[in-house]
Protein backbone atom coordinates (compact mmCIF):
# COMPACT_ATOMS: atom_id res chain seq x y z
CA UNK A 1 0.00 0.00 0.00
CA UNK A 2 1.52 3.48 -0.84
CA UNK A 3 1.42 5.91 1.96
CA UNK A 4 -0.04 8.80 0.92
CA UNK A 5 2.28 11.18 0.46
CA UNK A 6 3.70 9.06 -1.87
CA UNK A 7 0.62 8.65 -3.95
CA UNK A 8 -0.04 12.04 -3.94
CA UNK A 9 3.91 12.45 -5.69
CA UNK A 10 2.87 9.96 -7.95
CA UNK A 11 -0.61 11.70 -8.59
CA UNK A 12 1.72 14.21 -9.59
CA UNK A 13 4.36 12.82 -11.84
CA UNK A 14 1.75 11.72 -13.66
CA UNK A 15 0.32 15.05 -14.14
CA UNK A 16 4.07 15.84 -15.40
CA UNK A 17 4.15 13.06 -17.87
CA UNK A 18 0.53 14.15 -18.99
CA UNK A 19 1.96 17.68 -20.05
CA UNK A 20 5.36 16.42 -21.61
CA UNK A 21 2.96 14.88 -23.87
CA UNK A 22 0.88 17.93 -24.79
CA UNK A 23 4.34 19.82 -24.61
CA UNK A 24 5.72 17.49 -27.81
CA UNK A 25 2.41 17.42 -29.43
CA UNK A 26 2.68 21.15 -29.77
CA UNK A 27 5.79 20.90 -30.69
CA UNK A 28 4.74 18.64 -33.29
CA UNK A 29 2.18 20.72 -34.34
CA UNK A 30 4.68 23.88 -34.61
CA UNK A 31 7.59 21.65 -36.69
CA UNK A 32 4.59 20.90 -39.26
CA UNK A 33 3.36 24.22 -39.34
CA UNK A 34 7.11 25.42 -40.44
CA UNK A 35 7.63 22.87 -43.36
CA UNK A 36 9.75 20.27 -40.75
CA UNK A 37 7.50 16.92 -41.29
CA UNK A 38 10.54 14.81 -39.68
CA UNK A 39 10.53 16.71 -37.27
CA UNK A 40 7.15 16.71 -36.19
CA UNK A 41 7.08 12.99 -36.77
CA UNK A 42 10.18 12.93 -34.31
CA UNK A 43 7.86 14.99 -31.53
CA UNK A 44 4.72 13.02 -32.33
CA UNK A 45 6.81 9.74 -31.64
CA UNK A 46 8.26 11.99 -28.42
CA UNK A 47 4.38 12.14 -27.48
CA UNK A 48 3.67 8.61 -27.77
CA UNK A 49 6.54 8.09 -25.32
CA UNK A 50 5.13 10.60 -22.80
CA UNK A 51 1.71 8.76 -23.20
CA UNK A 52 3.28 5.67 -22.16
CA UNK A 53 4.93 7.18 -19.29
CA UNK A 54 1.73 8.30 -17.94
CA UNK A 55 0.19 5.21 -18.25
CA UNK A 56 3.06 3.48 -16.38
CA UNK A 57 1.81 6.16 -13.45
CA UNK A 58 -1.83 5.26 -13.81
CA UNK A 59 -1.39 1.59 -13.70
CA UNK A 60 1.11 1.32 -10.69
CA UNK A 61 -1.12 4.28 -8.72
CA UNK A 62 -3.96 1.67 -9.73
CA UNK A 63 -2.04 -1.72 -8.97
CA UNK A 64 -0.78 -0.69 -5.52
CA UNK A 65 -4.54 -0.28 -4.06
CA UNK A 66 -5.02 3.58 -4.90
CA UNK A 67 -6.90 5.59 -7.26
CA UNK A 68 -5.77 8.49 -9.85
CA UNK A 69 -6.38 11.70 -8.95
CA UNK A 70 -6.38 13.91 -12.32
CA UNK A 71 -5.32 17.27 -12.26
CA UNK A 72 -5.21 20.02 -14.64
CA UNK A 73 -2.75 20.44 -17.38
CA UNK A 74 -0.82 23.44 -17.73
CA UNK A 75 -1.16 25.09 -21.79
CA UNK A 76 2.51 24.41 -23.35
CA UNK A 77 3.79 26.85 -25.55
CA UNK A 78 2.48 27.32 -29.18
CA UNK A 79 5.22 29.37 -30.87
CA UNK A 80 9.11 28.62 -31.20
CA UNK A 81 12.22 30.37 -33.06
CA UNK A 82 13.09 27.91 -34.47
CA UNK A 83 14.30 24.00 -34.06
CA UNK A 84 17.19 24.43 -31.87
CA UNK A 85 14.85 26.68 -29.90
CA UNK A 86 12.74 23.46 -29.29
CA UNK A 87 15.05 20.81 -28.84
CA UNK A 88 16.76 23.11 -26.33
CA UNK A 89 13.49 23.50 -24.21
CA UNK A 90 12.99 19.87 -24.74
CA UNK A 91 16.59 19.03 -23.15
CA UNK A 92 15.53 21.62 -20.33
CA UNK A 93 12.05 20.25 -19.64
CA UNK A 94 13.62 16.50 -19.77
CA UNK A 95 16.40 17.85 -16.95
CA UNK A 96 13.41 18.92 -14.84
CA UNK A 97 11.52 15.38 -15.13
CA UNK A 98 14.53 13.69 -14.64
CA UNK A 99 14.73 16.15 -11.25
CA UNK A 100 11.72 15.16 -10.47
CA UNK A 101 12.01 11.27 -10.86
CA UNK A 102 15.14 11.46 -8.98
CA UNK A 103 13.34 13.26 -5.87
CA UNK A 104 10.15 10.36 -6.51
CA UNK A 105 13.13 7.71 -5.76
CA UNK A 106 14.34 9.60 -2.92
CA UNK A 107 10.71 9.80 -1.34
CA UNK A 108 10.30 5.83 -2.08
CA UNK A 109 13.33 5.14 -0.63
CA UNK A 110 12.50 7.42 2.62
CA UNK A 111 9.06 5.82 2.62
CA UNK A 112 10.70 2.30 2.59
CA UNK A 113 8.38 1.57 -0.46
CA UNK A 114 11.05 -0.83 -2.44
CA UNK A 115 8.62 -1.77 -5.25
CA UNK A 116 7.69 1.60 -5.96
CA UNK A 117 11.76 2.64 -6.08
CA UNK A 118 11.50 -0.77 -8.38
CA UNK A 119 8.82 0.73 -10.55
CA UNK A 120 10.87 4.14 -10.19
CA UNK A 121 14.09 2.40 -11.82
CA UNK A 122 12.55 2.41 -15.40
CA UNK A 123 12.36 5.91 -15.21
CA UNK A 124 15.90 6.91 -14.15
CA UNK A 125 17.35 4.56 -17.03
CA UNK A 126 14.66 6.27 -19.75
CA UNK A 127 15.86 9.45 -18.45
CA UNK A 128 19.48 9.20 -19.49
CA UNK A 129 18.14 8.33 -22.92
CA UNK A 130 16.15 11.46 -23.17
CA UNK A 131 18.69 13.60 -22.55
CA UNK A 132 21.78 11.90 -24.77
CA UNK A 133 18.80 11.88 -27.72
CA UNK A 134 18.53 15.77 -26.97
CA UNK A 135 21.86 16.49 -26.63
CA UNK A 136 23.11 14.48 -29.98
CA UNK A 137 20.03 16.27 -31.96
CA UNK A 138 21.03 19.91 -30.46
CA UNK A 139 25.04 19.03 -30.84
CA UNK A 140 23.76 18.46 -34.78
CA UNK A 141 21.40 21.73 -35.24
CA UNK A 142 24.79 23.63 -33.79
CA UNK A 143 26.61 22.30 -36.13
CA UNK A 144 24.65 23.20 -38.70
CA UNK A 145 23.71 26.77 -38.32
CA UNK A 146 21.98 28.82 -41.18
CA UNK A 147 22.45 25.83 -43.26
CA UNK A 148 19.26 25.11 -44.88
CA UNK A 149 20.19 21.82 -46.44
CA UNK A 150 22.24 20.77 -43.67
CA UNK A 151 18.40 21.31 -41.93
CA UNK A 152 16.40 19.83 -44.29
CA UNK A 153 19.16 16.49 -44.36
CA UNK A 154 18.56 16.63 -40.14
CA UNK A 155 15.20 16.82 -41.07
CA UNK A 156 14.90 13.38 -43.21
CA UNK A 157 17.26 11.53 -40.46
CA UNK A 158 14.05 12.57 -37.83
CA UNK A 159 11.57 11.35 -39.92
CA UNK A 160 12.88 8.15 -39.79
CA UNK A 161 11.92 7.55 -35.90
CA UNK A 162 9.15 5.04 -35.21
CA UNK A 163 6.80 4.69 -32.20
CA UNK A 164 8.24 1.00 -30.27
CA UNK A 165 6.16 0.53 -27.64
CA UNK A 166 8.68 -0.90 -24.41
CA UNK A 167 7.81 -4.13 -23.44
CA UNK A 168 4.41 -5.18 -21.26
CA UNK A 169 5.12 -4.73 -17.47
CA UNK A 170 3.47 -5.90 -14.02
CA UNK A 171 3.18 -1.81 -13.78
Amino acid sequence: MLTQKLCAALNKQLNKELYSAYLYLSMSSYAASIGLKGSANWFMVQYQEEMVHAMKFYNYINSRGEHVKLQAIDAPPAEFKNLLDMFEQTLKHELTITASINELTDLALSEKDHATNIFLQWFVTEQIEEEENDRDIIGKLKLIGDNGQGLLMLDNELATRVFVPPPATAA
